[in-house]
């Protein structure tokens, strides 16, 4: 009897040091904080829709703790809007819009927009000047008089066209404007009530793809002299070229400008928060070119081109990093 007492004495012993190393792990992996990243990105016919869901995925997979989701918005202006309220972290926008915000300019002036930091520049975002072969229009100096598509009012497309068309002399007057959407756009092309439209986003792009499938399209040249004077005045432009077979039946080469797609945040992102943003997205760029063709272009070397407003702290530590 004194032996069996002592023996379960003795698993009772070993049975609370072994609940005593188990119930205090000090080196055991705390479960990480979560970490909501709403990122904003555009309509559901354009580039930043498939390219946020992307990120908002490498984000999920690759930063503990992260719970990132991708919403459809306005795009580029109601982007930096979202931004400014608090409503968004992360937002897809033109480096000209970021300019604008930043330094109280075009549809910002007067609402400047303070702390708006960069996160890295991605891929051009062309400026697509579409129409098709039926309405007998070849260029821009064709459109006087014409129903013309200008992207949604206040948008970052809207201001490309006004710019673009001033180049060449042309005022909103000159011609018959409608402010819709690359969506809308694409539809009143295809139900004959525009003439022409203006679609600002990486190339190939979805509403143009949408088009081309049952109309000759027709893409729009920017001359170069033209494009020369814009940049002149407006230093976040480049040129670039849609190579021929972009699109359905486009049998050559075009000229045209882009602005740079960006993500944006603002100072209120911490500096190891955008550090984990950039590092995460640089380091699984497939999954971005999986989502969209247009993130063949995003590289780390080309990150600051074209950056319109000062980084994040964090982002910027990461591209310094070799």
């Amino acid at each position: 009897m004194k032996k069996l007492l002592v023996f379960l004495m003795s698993i009772m012993v070993l049975a609370t040091m072994v609940a005593g190393c188990g119930g205090d792990k000090k080196d055991a992996k705390k479960p990480a904080a979560q970490k909501f990243i709403n990122i904003a990105t555009g309509g559901t016919a354009g580039t930043y829709f498939p390219l946020g869901g992307a990120l908002a995925d490498i984000l999920n997979k690759n930063i503990a703790g992260c719970n990132a989701s991708a919403q459809s918005t306005g795009a580029s202006v109601a982007n930096v809007n979202l931004l400014n309220q608090g409503k968004v972290d992360i937002a897809f926008i033109q480096n000209d819009i970021a300019f604008y915000a930043a330094n109280g300019q075009e549809m910002f002036k007067g609402k400047q927009v303070a702390g708006l930091q960069g996160l890295a520049t991605l891929y051009p975002e062309t400026v697509q000047i579409v129409t098709l072969k039926k309405t007998g229009i070849d260029s821009i100096d064709d459109f006087k008089g014409k129903r013309i598509a200008v992207g949604a009012a206040g948008s970052g497309t809207e201001a490309n066209a006004r710019q673009i068309m001033a180049a060449y002399g042309l005022t909103y007057e000159d011609m018959k404007v409608q402010y819709l959407s690359f969506g809308e756009a694409a539809s009143a092309l295809k139900d004959g009530n525009v003439d022409a439209a203006f679609v600002t986003a990486g190339h190939p792009t979805a509403a143009i793809q949408d088009i081309s499938t049952s109309n000759d399209v027709v893409l729009i040249p920017v001359d170069a002299d033209k494009a020369d004077a814009l940049i002149a005045k407006y230093p976040f432009y480049t040129k670039l070229t849609i190579k021929a077979n972009t699109y359905n039946k486009q049998a050559a080469d075009v000229p045209a400008v882009a602005v740079k797609c960006m993500l944006a945040v603002t100072d209120k992102m911490d500096a190891a928060t955008s550090y984990d943003v950039a590092k995460a997205l640089y380091t699984n760029l497939d999954r971005m070119k999986a989502a969209h063709s247009a993130a063949n272009a995003i590289t780390k070397d080309t990150a600051d081109d074209g950056t319109s407003i000062k980084f994040a702290p964090g982002a910027e530590k990461f591209f310094k990093e070799k």
